[in-house]
């Protein structure tokens, strides 16, 4: 599993958008979400529209207009954001891209599949359980919430 930019960059977006939900509320036009989280704003204006067409956030034309939250943070999973960038969290490469048809369809008797299933769906539970409310608390109460050590 690799975290993309396109990953990172929307997580980044939509904290932003949590974050000013809870303080103020009202929308944020792209540029200036850009500018704030030191963001290339074609990026941003991409990942916008994606984020959008998946329903995470909503675009408000017109003078006062930009872009919020769609729903609550708590409602919103790492997961949810990662498949509206990226169209999937985890990819199995011999799933989409078989080396062998004969050893990479499903009943051929491939032992390395399952283990990359069982990954994809620790992996997919995991992004799944942390939600926007979760990120937008400090590092030491998410790395508890992971139930990860802190790197020395």
């Amino acid at each position: 599993m690799r975290v993309t930019t396109w990953t990172e960059y929307s997580l980044i977006i939509v904290l932003h958008l949590a974050r000013r939900r809870q303080a103020e509320g009202g929308t944020v036009a792209a540029r200036e979400l850009a500018e704030a989280e030191r963001l290339p704003g074609d990026y941003v204006e991409q990942i916008l529209l994606r984020l959008r067409r998946a329903g995470l956030v909503e675009s408000i034309r017109g003078a006062r207009g930009g872009y919020l939250l769609a729903r609550d943070p708590a409602q919103i999973s790492v997961r949810d954001v990662m498949t509206a960038s990226e169209h999937q969290t985890f990819e199995i490469n011999c799933e989409s891209h078989p080396i062998d048809a004969a050893r990479c369809q499903n009943g051929s008797g491939c032992s390395i599949r399952p283990v990359w299933q069982a990954l994809q769906q620790r992996v997919d539970d995991l992004l799944g359980s942390i939600s926007l409310a979760d990120l937008m608390k400090d590092e030491a109460q998410v790395q508890e919430l992971v139930a990860i050590q802190p790197v020395a």
